[in-house]
């Protein structure tokens, strides 16, 4: 891996320690534009909610579980404005 994408990936270290979770995995569908994180495997949510700002919260037995968030890269060009 060079040295920019180890770069990229240490300045996401304290925000990921932050999470409030043991286990986080992850997949980006790039076509769609959606971001799914799983913080349970194998999961099987069998409630969800959609917030205001397109985010998909899933749970499992009343505990989050994972969330997938639609619009994926235009949270990172607002995240650079």
């Amino acid at each position: 891996m060079a040295v920019k994408e180890v770069e990229q990936v240490l300045r996401v270290v304290p925000e990921f320690l932050s999470i409030p979770f043991n286990r986080i995995w992850s997949s980006y569908d790039r076509e769609a534009d959606v971001l799914y994180i799983n913080f349970k495997k194998p999961s099987h949510a069998d409630n969800s909610e959609l917030t205001d700002d397109d985010i998909i919260v899933r749970y499992e037995e009343s505990k989050v579980i994972g969330v997938t968030v639609l619009h994926a890269s235009k949270r990172l060009r607002k995240k650079l404005d």
